[in-house]
């Protein structure tokens, strides 16, 4: 069901398997403009005005095939042909007192491969310089599909909509403020197996692709169909686990909250949060459906406990080697499932212990750079290496930011699709592990632990983005009520 991250070459093998096949590539051209033109309407408003920057290749063709399905709205279509012509159209629309309410960028698409001369420079940075937001088709014009470098400039789009699969260039950090965010149009009519490229589907649903080119994928709302599975109608609570939350200090007691809520909205069994003894009034106060208790380090963990999380809000002063080595324990020796997080990312040994036992960690850039020795650029500049270097030989890694990948040490990674700008404020991470141990505690989430942690780092960026549309600033707290829903 994910689709496989392409580099342009592939995407290029894919095309032309696809008009080898009979297929009509007019007929492909017109079903990219028909879905690019819903995404243009989605967008904007009946009557608004519409430029189309259409150039001379494919992208400038699937540009230009959105006109017949824009009736509605005020099209002004301007041929990027000439860079000098194109500027001198796009100004006058720009002076003409109807200002538009988009522009759509197909001046240049994966194709591209030389740097741009001073014309082509001068118009793009015009173009990002009017500010109207844009939506670049496949690539944005200028932007490199292999490196995500800009050849001289390139269009800084808020949307891209990319056709067929996401290409390579697209998902490299310095791309990420020309992409904006990313959508692919992935029904387009191309064909759907062609020879020597990746399949575009496993053989069956859910199942990890095998033998396939691709190291990354990308996660579609459709791979979570029906997922969670509905419960059996004579449930009771010991059926979905019991999940411990090992959080919060003084001045740090709201980290605690959050991942409890957002493990409560995953709907375990039973929630227990076991914080130090000086935030335990705190933490215990803003809680009613989660049971709550002092932290002794020297005691066992509650009876049937299925899961535990360590490290939201462990950065109080009152925390000592005590402390550090009963969690070190629990990661070499706790049965269950396994969630670190925050501050305990720097207390686990390396590497995860051959138990057979689930270990996840969900590190930020800079907690992964910390277990790595690199800067949080780094870690960003080469993030699918991180997380094979960060998972050793058996850990789940979950790699937060933008485009959160999830992944281990072996096997496809693969690459979150939802999630908004808005979740970078402090208190998302902690709903995120939090929702991660509420799911794997339960027994029936744990045994395909691949699924399981991709629906929740979907389900948290989704549920950012559902927030984002209601047009107002929102709090991690209204994600911890919102995650889940």
């Amino acid at each position: 069901m994910a689709l496989p991250v392409l580099t342009a070459e592939e995407m290029k093998a894919w095309e032309a398997a696809t008009w080898a096949a009979g297929i009509r590539e007019t007929e492909v051209i017109r079903r990219v403009g028909e879905r690019l033109a819903a995404a243009i309407l989605e967008r904007t408003r009946t009557g608004e005005s519409v430029v189309l920057l259409a150039g001379r290749g494919h992208n400038g063709d699937d540009t230009r095939a959105v006109v017949p399905f824009l009736a509605d709205r005020e099209v002004h279509l301007v041929h990027g042909f000439k860079p000098a012509v194109a500027a001198t159209e796009l100004a006058l629309l720009l002076r003409s007192g109807r200002r538009p309410a988009l522009i759509v960028d197909g001046l240049f698409g994966m194709g591209l491969n030389r740097d741009l001369e001073a014309p082509w420079i001068e118009f793009i940075e015009a173009i990002n310089g009017c500010g109207i937001p844009i939506l670049a088709v496949d690539v944005p014009s200028g932007l490199d599909a292999a490196t995500g470098r800009p050849r001289g400039a390139a269009i800084r789009a808020r949307w891209t909509v990319t056709v067929g699969a996401p290409k390579t260039g697209l998902l490299e950090s310095t791309a990420w403020d020309y992409v904006g965010r990313l959508e692919i149009l992935d029904e387009v009519g191309l064909l759907v197996r062609p020879s020597g490229i990746p399949r575009l589907h496993s053989n069956r649903d859910g199942e990890e692709p095998d033998a396939w080119k691709s190291d990354l994928w990308w996660t579609r709302d459709a791979d979570f169909t029906g997922f969670p599975p509905p419960r059996p109608v004579a449930s009771h609570k010991g059926d979905f686990g019991h999940v411990v939350i090992v959080a919060g200090s003084v001045g740090f007691h709201g980290a605690a909250v959050l991942a409890a809520r957002a493990a409560a909205a995953a709907r375990p069994g039973t929630v227990t949060v076991m914080t130090p003894p000086d935030a335990y009034s705190v933490v215990a106060s803003q809680l009613a459906s989660v049971m709550v208790r002092p932290w002794d380090p020297t005691a066992a963990l509650p009876a049937n406990t299925s899961t535990v999380l360590v490290g939201p809000g462990l950065a109080g002063r009152g925390l000592n080697a005590e402390h550090r080595s009963c969690a070190v324990q629990w990661w070499r020796e706790f049965p269950g499932p396994m969630v670190v997080d925050a501050s305990a990312l720097d207390w686990i040994p390396k590497p995860a212990p051959p138990t057979g036992a689930i270990r996840i960690l969900t590190p930020h850039p800079g907690e992964a750079g910390r277990r790595l020795d690199l800067s949080a650029a780094a870690v960003n500049a080469g993030r699918p290496a991180a997380v094979r270097a960060l998972a050793d030989s058996t850990a789940w890694v979950v790699l937060k930011g933008h485009q959160t990948l999830v992944g281990t040490a072996t096997g496809p990674i693969w690459v979150n699709s939802t999630g908004n700008s808005g979740l970078a404020q402090g208190g998302t991470g902690d709903v995120l592990s939090g929702f991660i141990a509420g799911l794997i505690a339960q027994p029936g989430l744990a045994a395909d632990p691949q699924r399981t942690l991709r629906y929740a780092v979907w389900e948290h960026g989704r549920a950012a983005d559902r927030l984002e549309t209601r047009g107002r600033n929102w709090t991690a707290v209204e994600l911890a009520s919102e995650v889940g829903r």
